[in-house]
């Protein structure tokens, strides 16, 4: 591994449970901090934002909606979502996402409706 670079195999990583589904997160450690990458299969999201991290969502896979601020987007192939520090957000249907989030992910970032 180089201090100028890192590289990884997404679907190698473990998975772990996250408000969305399944994640598999990389690169937070060689990032100090500053990004993360998931591999993200969606399964019974819950509504959650978070105060720091900024997320894009771009979805690689399925059929399904993004819910932002209460409204629902389609999502498909290629749809691309920028997820402002507020924005309380969930993912619905049978979707693969790669998510990016800045600074990188961070559970204590993440709040949830009473």
């Amino acid at each position: 591994m180089s201090d100028r670079f890192a590289v990884l195999q997404l679907d190698d990583l473990p998975t772990r449970r996250c408000s969305c589904g399944t994640t598999r997160r990389g690169f937070i450690a060689e990032s100090d901090g500053q990004a993360s990458v998931h591999l993200l299969q969606v399964q019974d999201a819950v509504t959650h934002h978070h105060r720091i991290a900024t997320e894009y969502y771009i979805v690689l896979a399925g059929e399904g909606e993004i819910e932002l601020d209460g409204v629902r987007h389609p999502a498909r192939p290629m749809s691309a979502f920028l997820i402002k520090p507020g924005c309380r957000h969930r993912a619905i249907g049978d979707l693969t996402v790669l998510l990016v989030s800045l600074p990188a992910a961070d559970d204590t970032d993440e709040y949830f409706d009473a």
